[in-house]
């Protein structure tokens, strides 16, 4: 099945240069601005940022990258969004580029907050990333003991001894994944709660998942919500659930069960299943699903996809044998 998937790299995985990372971009400046009042802001090599907002005594790490802070509005990490809301502390590690943060200027930064007892400061700490960041905040809890691990989609190690199998991030084969905070499932050992986000039926997401199988993991399964679990999660409102959560120490698997109850809702999700009943021969049960949707919600989609099913014409029946 792994050997079907896509097997083509893509010209965003590979690490950028620091090319279109001039000091004078907008976000930086509100970065600067806001760290000179209430923190720091400042680079940690050629390709990563470290930014710090000091407010409260539970904070939120987060893994971002350059690219996703143009796309803000606000030019603001998503995570000093989620931290604001709740007048907690952020620290925010931003990566130009696919680096994976496998930088040792960025290890001398954590390095750093080991030796002045940064995180000790804290009565709670929550480090949260997805994909290449759920990779970081896993591989870089090891640094504040009793932290909150939240990964959505994480990858244990892009070292092909380990993960040859993993097709995707090709080009990031050519990292270092067997150095200093190298495999992340190692790295959470000293964590308080990690869970690890995933959708079981993406192939390459559930593998990386089960090399996180450890007795402090916990699982959180998100059945059927595809290939991007954190944008998925974030139109369903649960995302920023778990990280309040996370942030009083609540986060459990039955408040994400709770929480994702909001999939019944949603229709990109709805829509989703519906196909998959469709696409593996199902369309009694995928026109039944539909017709279950159309009685709660609005989905324009949802009823151009039953139109399709009821449309066709049904399969001749096989011939009998002899």
């Amino acid at each position: 099945m792994i050997d079907a998937l896509d097997d083509t790299t893509d010209e965003r995985d590979l690490p950028r240069t620091t090319a279109g990372a001039s000091s004078n971009e907008g976000w930086q400046q509100r970065l600067e601005e806001i760290g000179e009042e209430d923190g720091y802001f400042q680079p940690l090599g050629t390709h990563h940022w470290a930014f710090f907002v000091d407010e409260s005594p539970t904070l939120l790490v987060s893994f971002e990258t350059a690219a996703s802070l143009r796309a803000s509005p606000e030019g603001l990490p998503a995570g000093l969004v989620e931290a604001r809301k709740h007048g907690w502390s952020h620290l925010c590690l931003i990566a130009e580029g696919e680096t994976w943060w496998r930088d040792p200027a960025v290890y001398r930064f954590f390095d750093r907050q080991v030796d002045d007892a940064f995180f000790e400061d804290f009565d709670r700490v929550v480090f949260y990333g997805a994909g290449m960041g759920a990779y970081a905040a896993c591989a870089f809890s090891v640094t504040a003991p009793g932290a909150t691990v939240i990964a959505v989609q994480p990858v244990a190690t892009l070292d092909p001894g380990i993960a040859s199998w993993d097709r995707r991030h090709r080009a990031a084969r050519r990292l270092c994944f067997t150095d200093r905070y190298g495999y992340a499932p190692d790295m959470t050992e000293g964590a308080g709660d990690v869970f690890v986000l995933f959708d079981p039926h993406q192939p390459y997401d559930a593998i990386h998942a089960a090399l996180f199988t450890r007795p402090w993991v916990t699982p959180l399964r998100c059945r059927h919500v595809g290939p991007e679990v954190e944008k998925s999660l974030r139109q369903m409102d649960v995302l920023p659930q778990l990280i309040a959560a996370a942030g009083r120490g609540a986060l459990s698997v039955d408040l994400f069960g709770r929480a994702f109850r909001a999939r019944r809702e949603n229709a990109p999700y709805l829509r989703r299943v519906v196909t998959i009943l469709d696409q593996i021969g199902r369309p009694g049960l995928a026109a039944q699903a539909a017709r279950s949707i159309l009685k709660r919600i609005d989905a324009p989609r949802i009823r151009q996809k039953l139109a399709d099913i009821e449309g066709r014409p049904p399969k001749a029946a096989a011939p009998a044998a002899g």
